[in-house]
């Protein structure tokens, strides 16, 4: 691990107190344009979802008004009831999401793996950087509202499913972090500019509650609307 890794990582709690959890479960509400766009206006909208620290595992619950549970791991998603009956499952799900754009709609279980795969990814990070195949590389740093924020690329290995395989981290001189961007592959390779902030500590651990994410243009600077997705985090627990 480089020292701008151990840097970022250290200045959200360190991988030695990381590891010693395995699941974060918070309160999750959502807002912002994608829901509309998907035909899943309100599916998500409050629910808390549970994230793994050491495998690629997500869960939502509860998951529509019918307070189903999803589950979300690469190569399969699933919706349960709550008493954990299977009522639907989906094998080798991106391939569902071959020649989709921004505006294909989602069936449920298509809405299971996005925002599993993203909740994954969001609350997992900084901590994938220290992960075995995980590629970073310095870019020159950024100047937005007045402020200095450094950057780097990642690239995942395969064997992490993310919204694209890579992707860019903005932090401050603390190390901290402020943005990420990436390419959401699933939906037409859209690109977006995810905004973090409202950090708390939990157990030791650095966690920003509020998330804003924007559609990020060709130079890379976010547009100012419309607000894609907005994700506010509470109850957090790390067990």
């Amino acid at each position: 691990m480089n020292a701008l890794v151990s840097k970022i990582i250290d200045a959200h709690g360190g991988l030695e107190r990381w590891k010693k959890f395995s699941l974060l479960k918070a309160r999750l509400n959502q807002g912002g344009a994608l829901w509309t766009l998907k035909g899943q206006p309100t599916t998500l909208s409050e629910t808390s979802v549970t994230v793994d620290l050491v495998r690629e595992w997500a869960s939502h619950s509860p998951f529509g008004p019918e307070a189903k549970v999803s589950s979300f791991e690469p190569g399969r998603v699933a919706l349960s009831n709550v008493q954990g009956k299977v009522l639907e499952e989906l094998r080798d799900p991106r391939s569902s999401f071959a020649g989709h754009t921004l505006e294909t709609p989602w069936n449920e279980l298509q809405l299971a793996y996005f925002a599993g795969c993203a909740m994954w990814t969001y609350l997992n990070m900084p901590f994938l950087l220290g992960r075995k195949g995980v590629v970073t590389e310095e870019l020159p740093d950024w100047q937005e509202n007045g402020e200095t924020w450094h950057r780097l690329r990642i690239t995942f290995p395969a064997d992490i499913v993310s919204h694209s395989a890579v992707q860019t981290i903005y932090f401050d001189d603390a190390g901290l972090l402020k943005r990420h961007d990436y390419d959401v592959e699933i939906a037409g390779g859209t690109p977006g500019a995810h905004y973090i902030g409202g950090y708390t500590e939990v157990q030791g651990i650095m966690i920003p509650t509020n998330r804003r994410i924007f559609p990020r243009q060709p130079d890379g600077q976010a547009m100012s609307e419309p607000l894609v997705v907005s994700i506010d985090l509470s109850d957090i627990v790390l067990t």
